[in-house]
C-alpha cells in the first residue's frame, strides 16, 4: 500500500485523542475492495476511498475502541452490499484475510453471487462473533466446522447458497449461545440430522428446507420454538413433544406410521404443516370448545389418513385434510365453524366423505371470506361447499360408487 495512504488513515484526530486505526483491519478492508466488486448495477463500494476514514465514511463499516485499549479502533460490524429490492449485490470471493477483523461482532453480506467456500479460518480467529449471515449467495463446499466455539455467536445464517455436506455436530453441541441456526435450500447438505441437536442449550428457530437430509428427527431442544425441515428425505416415525414449539414444518419428507397426536397437545403450538408424507391410521382428537381457534393452519392434506375427521381440528382457523382416506361425514363441529367464520378455510377434498349437513338455523350462510372445498368424495356437496376450491378442483365429479364402496384400497 502507498505510505501516504496509510498513513492519513491510521492517525484519525479525535476532540481529545488521537485514535489509531488497527493495519491489521485496513489491511483486510483492502484485500476485500480487491477481492470484490459491485454487480452492474451496484454501488455499495462508492464510499470506499482509502484515502479517507473507513470508520467514518465507509459504507457497512462500524468502528469501535479496542476492548484492550481505547485508543484504538477496530471494525466491529461490517455489512457487505446494501440489501436493497433493487440491488444485485456483490461478486467475487471472500478473501481468507477477512479473519483479520479479530474484533468483529456482527459480518452480514446480503444477496449477490459471492462464490467460492466460506473460508475455513473465519471461526476461530472471530472469537467475538455474535452474527454471521451470508444468505443468499453462491458460496459452495462444506460448512466448515470451525464455525463451532464461538461462545457469543447468536445467529447463524447460510442458507440459499451452494453447501455440501454434512451439518458438522459440533455446531450444535460447541456454540452455547447459538439460538438462531438457518440452513434452508442449499440443496447439497445431506446426511442426518445430528443428535446433538437434542442438547443444543439455547437454539430457538431450525430452518433446513430444500436439502437432502435423511433419516429420523432426533429429540428436540426444549428451548426450541420453530422448526422447518420440509422438502428433504426424513422418514421413520415420528414424535414431537419440544413444549416450547409454535411452528413446525415438516412437509414434503417420508415420515411414516401412526400420526403423531403428541403435537395436538403442545401449549404454544399454532401452525403445524405436516403434508405430503406416509402417515397413516386414525386420527383421533376430540372436540374441546375453544372461544378463539386454537390452532392459526393445521395441513395434514395427502397423507394416508383413515376413519373420521377429528372432531378436535374444528379448533383451527386453517384446515387442510384433503387428499386422504377419511370416511363418513363432515363433523357438524366442521361446519359451525366455518358458518359463524372462526374457520376460514376448509379443504377436505379427494377423500371418501359421505355427509355434509347445512345447519339447522335458516338464513346461516358460508361467509365471503371463507374457502369451502369438498369436492371429489363420496357424496353430492352442495354448492357452497365446492366453490371454495382450487380452481383445479372446481369441477371434479364425486367418486364413482365401486370405489366409495372400497376407500381403504391403494394411494389415490
Amino acid at each position: 500500500m502507498e505510505p501516504d495512504i496509510m498513513a492519513s488513515i491510521l492517525s484519525i484526530p479525535c476532540p481529545r485523542v488521537v485514535r489509531i486505526f488497527s493495519p491489521g483491519d485496513l489491511q483486510a478492508l483492502l484485500d476485500i475492495r480487491q477481492s470484490l466488486f459491485d454487480l452492474p448495477g451496484s454501488t455499495f463500494f462508492s464510499t470506499w476511498n482509502f484515502f479517507l476514514d473507513p470508520c467514518a465514511g465507509f459504507t457497512g463499516v462500524t468502528c469501535s475502541s479496542d476492548d484492550s485499549n481505547v485508543n484504538f479502533l477496530r471494525v466491529s460490524v461490517l455489512t457487505l452490499g446494501t440489501g436493497l429490492t433493487d440491488s444485485p449485490g456483490l461478486g467475487g470471493t471472500l478473501p481468507h484475510s477477512i479473519s483479520n477483523l479479530t474484533a468483529l461482532n456482527e459480518l452480514v453480506i446480503f444477496p449477490g453471487k459471492i462464490s467460492g467456500p466460506i473460508p475455513t479460518n473465519i471461526g476461530p480467529k472471530l472469537p467475538f462473533l455474535r452474527l454471521l449471515s451470508i444468505s443468499s449467495n453462491r458460496f459452495l463446499g462444506p460448512i466448515p466446522t470451525a464455525l463451532s466455539n464461538l461462545p457469543f455467536l447468536h445467529t447463524l445464517d447460510l442458507s440459499q447458497n451452494q453447501l455440501q455436506g454434512p451439518i458438522p455436530s459440533s455446531l450444535l453441541s460447541s456454540n452455547p449461545s447459538l439460538k438462531v441456526l438457518l440452513l434452508a435450500y442449499n440443496g447439497g447438505l445431506f446426511g442426518s440430522i445430528p443428535s446433538e441437536l437434542t442438547s443444543a442449550p439455547n437454539l430457538l428457530h431450525l430452518d433446513l428446507r430444500g436439502n437432502s437430509f435423511t433419516g429420523s428427527l432426533p429429540p428436540l431442544p426444549a428451548t426450541l420454538r420453530f422448526l422447518s425441515a420440509s422438502l428433504n428425505s426424513l422418514s421413520g416415525l415420528l414424535y414431537l413433544d419440544s413444549p416450547a414449539l409454535e411452528f413446525v414444518d415438516l412437509s414434503y419428507n417420508g415420515f411414516s406410521g401412526a400420526f403423531p397426536l403428541s403435537i395436538f397437545a403442545l401449549p404454544r403450538l399454532s401452525s403445524i404443516f405436516l403434508s405430503h408424507n406416509n402417515f397413516s391410521g386414525d386420527v383421533s382428537l376430540p372436540f374441546s370448545s375453544e372461544p378463539t381457534p386454537r390452532w392459526a393452519v393445521v395441513d395434514v392434506s395427502h397423507n394416508m389418513l383413515t376413519g373420521e375427521l377429528p372432531a378436535g381440528l374444528a379448533a383451527s382457523a386453517t384446515l387442510y385434510l384433503n387428499g386422504n382416506r377419511f370416511t363418513g361425514a363432515v363433523p357438524e363441529e366442521y361446519i359451525a365453524s366455518v358458518y359463524n367464520g372462526s374457520m376460514n378455510t376448509l379443504y377436505a377434498q379427494d377423500n371418501y366423505l359421505t355427509v355434509f349437513s347445512r345447519p339447522v338455523a335458516t338464513g346461516m350462510a358460508v361467509p365471503a371470506t371463507a374457502s369451502l372445498c369438498l369436492s371429489h368424495n363420496c357424496m353430492v356437496p352442495p354448492a357452497e361447499a365446492t366453490s371454495g376450491c382450487p380452481s383445479s378442483v372446481q369441477a371434479q365429479l364425486p367418486r364413482p360408487a365401486y370405489q366409495c364402496r372400497a376407500p381403504a384400497g391403494g394411494r389415490h
